[in-house]
Order: C-alpha cells, then sequence, then structure tokens
C-alpha cells in the first residue's frame, strides 16, 4: 500500500514538472507513516563501502605455514603403519609406529588425531576405537564415480 502511494507521488511529480505545474500531493500520502525514521542516514547504493582500517600486524601470504624438519606419518602407506597404543579420553589419540621395508618397526613414535589424513590416498582417521583406528579413503572406480574404502588398522599385539 505504502510502495503505490509513493509511485502515485512520483507520477504525480514527473507530471507536474513537464507540465510546469505544482500539484499537491494527495492527503492519503501525507498521511501514511514510513517504517524508516531517517533516510538521510541511509547508505548510498551507488557507492562503494568504505572499508574499516585493521589494527594489528599485517598478514603477508605464505606467513602462516610452518617449516620443520620433523618427520611426518602423512604419505606413508597404509599396510606400514603399525598402530601400538590408544588414548581414550575427551580427545582421542593413538601412538603409531611405522615399519621399513626389511619388516623392522622404527623407534620414532607419531601422535594420530581423529580428521588427520594418512596414506598415499589420503585416508581419514574417522574414528578411534580401543581396538585399533578406522581410516576412509575416498577413490575413483572404473566406472568414475566416488568410492569410499574403510580399513581398520588394529592395535598391535607385539
Amino acid at each position: 500500500m505504502k510502495i503505490i502511494a509513493v509511485l502515485i507521488f512520483m507520477i504525480s511529480l514527473s507530471v507536474s514538472a513537464q507540465t510546469g505545474t505544482v500539484a499537491s500531493p494527495s492527503p492519503s500520502i501525507l498521511k501514511a507513516n514510513s517504517m524508516i525514521k531517517n533516510p538521510f542516514e541511509l547508505r548510498d547504493p551507488f557507492k562503494r563501502e568504505l572499508r574499516r582500517k585493521r589494527s594489528g600486524k599485517k598478514v603477508y601470504p605464505g606467513s602462516r605455514t610452518v617449516f620443520s624438519n620433523i618427520q611426518t606419518i602423512d604419505n606413508t602407506p597404509l599396510d606400514r603403519i603399525k598402530i601400538t597404543g590408544i588414548l581414550i579420553g575427551k580427545e582421542r589419540r593413538a601412538v603409531a609406529k611405522t615399519i621399513d621395508e626389511s619388516g623392522k618397526i622404527g623407534d620414532q613414535s607419531y601422535i594420530l588425531k581423529e580428521g588427520m589424513k594418512l596414506g598415499e590416498n589420503s585416508a581419514e582417521i574417522k574414528a578411534i576405537l580401543p581396538g585399533g583406528i578406522v581410516l576412509v579413503e575416498k577413490i575413483r572406480n572404473v566406472y568414475d564415480q566416488d568410492e569410499y574404502l574403510e580399513t581398520i588398522i588394529p592395535v598391535a599385539s607385539d
């Protein structure tokens, strides 16, 4: 209703501007109340927003990366990972070791968390259970469809 009243008022102004006579708006338009309290405080939709200044240090691309020479277990094949322990609590953790080519267990221990990616196909650790860990990896099958493989790595008994 208010929109129609505003349109009528705008049409009457444009007609009066073309004819040179001033037409008074209808009384129903003058009595209509608008929900906008102060229209002059509204942002101009045709102007770009002003950016607020940031306080703090300037962040450069690549400055949030962490470089380390500590070995990771990320790209180790899944058949060369051995789970040696499970930590159950508020945040579940698994302790893993790698097996080298000769079948010998390495000395380095790795802490695994749920959500981490392991293996060559980036299998995600979905669950850490008292008996082992559950991994889910996404592969493409021969029909070019996504397929999910679940792998369970049990806790090693030796």
